[in-house]
């Protein structure tokens, strides 16, 4: 059985996290573990509700449940983090120690894919570290002080027993520190994606006129709302897709989606993204190119070229080794400005995409699919569950 610390809850938008476990547990019992949730939780987290109700413990599918540990309010100010850690551990070993009872599964690995130290929280088990993000660049973003997260995490890179990033950025800085991280990037599911074009036209996406550009993700200081606004201001339709971090730039975003032809949806499941995406000719990827964004990788862009889309994105360094892939520097283009991201989005939007040109998009996702991510990340852990024995692709 595999213990899993996610970084983000289970019950959340489909990201890295969830994708794996779901591969994974095919073949293997997985414990999800989620971010620790307190009863105030709700009032900052709607969407989270769920996690303070009810068991702790779930079962989500033949080898899959999901444990929501429950802390005290406050859980990452000063003094409080430790009491969190010391809760979530005990909160994980006795889950992991019931299921493998009920079992007859020994635990016999764990993945800590969160910023808090849980390394050892399941002992006698092989300890796999994953950064699927810079938290340390990222640390000004999520309100967390930047020493105690390097220090965290150069300890738990020192004591696991293996370490693997999500970025060629990341593993490019870890090797320039003398580290040997493996590399495993995002991936796709092209299996959501089939028959998407004949899926219903979603009731709250109007009608376009004439061919639309799309984002489909968290609207956050991630994000570059300057080149949304210059796409919508250039008279492109623009359909908006995920949540709005409340705090981020409210009265921008509120005039960004009261322009004409922009249509925002909020949140949606991650099942019902193929038939948003079947109304758009371009996806988007408009990261701001910060520190934080140059270590990340990410998961909408293969998602786009997946559902056959056209992909338009900043110049990210996930980006650059997408297009260094085979095939890729065809299908997915690049901008560092703004003007060069609204020729770059107008280029495709007037391109009527060929069947052919479909197919190569659908082609090019299927090989970096989360099978064949899982596929690493198992090996890792000495599994080798079926399906993807094949290696990352090299640039």
């Amino acid at each position: 059985m595999i213990v899993y610390f996610g970084g983000s809850a289970y019950a959340g938008l489909a990201g890295t996290d969830r994708q794996l476990v779901d591969r994974l547990s095919v073949s293997v019992p997985v414990l999800y573990v989620d971010p620790p949730v307190s009863v105030t939780t709700p009032l900052l987290h709607p969407h989270l509700a769920d996690s303070v109700r009810g068991e702790a413990l779930r079962r989500l599918g033949p080898r899959l449940w999901r444990l929501c540990p429950r802390v005290l309010p406050g859980a990452y100010r000063p003094g409080m983090y430790r009491v969190t850690n010391a809760l979530v551990r005990r909160a994980a070993r006795t889950a992991a120690r019931r299921l493998a009872a009920e079992l007859d599964s020994p635990v016999t690995a764990v993945v800590v894919a969160t910023g808090a130290d849980l390394i050892g929280a399941v002992p006698g088990t092989r300890t796999v570290l994953y950064l699927t993000d810079d938290l340390v660049a990222g640390a000004e973003l999520f309100g967390l002080p930047r020493r105690r997260l390097a220090a965290a995490q150069e300890s738990m890179i020192a004591r696991a027993d293996g370490f693997a990033v999500v970025s060629p950025h990341m593993a490019e800085a870890f090797r320039a520190q003398g580290h040997d991280p493996v590399l495993i990037p995002t991936g796709c599911a092209p299996e959501a994606y089939a028959g998407m074009e004949s899926a219903p036209w979603p009731a709250d996406v109007p009608r376009f006129d004439r061919p639309a550009a799309g984002f489909a993700g968290h609207i956050n200081g991630r994000i570059d709302l300057a080149l949304l606004e210059a796409v919508a201001e250039a008279g492109h339709p623009l359909l908006l897709v995920g949540p709005h971090e409340p705090g981020f730039q409210p009265a921008r975003f509120r005039a960004l989606t009261e322009r004409p032809g922009v249509c925002w949806t909020g949140r949606k499941p991650f099942a019902e993204l193929p038939s948003y995406l079947a109304t758009i000719r371009v996806g988007l990827t408009p990261y701001a190119l910060d520190g934080f964004n140059r270590a990340s990788f990410p998961i909408k862009t293969l998602d786009y070229l997946a559902a056959g889309r056209a992909v338009v994105s900043t110049d990210l360094p996930a980006t650059r080794w997408l297009r260094a892939t085979p095939g890729g520097a065809e299908l997915i283009r690049s901008a560092s400005t703004v003007d060069g991201f609204v020729r770059a989005v107008e280029r495709e939007l007037a391109a009527e995409p060929a069947p052919d040109l479909v197919a190569r998009r659908r082609e090019f996702a299927a090989r970096h699919d989360w099978a064949h991510r899982a596929g690493v990340l198992a090996r890792m852990l000495d599994l080798d569950p079926d399906p993807a024995r094949q290696e990352e692709p090299a640039p």
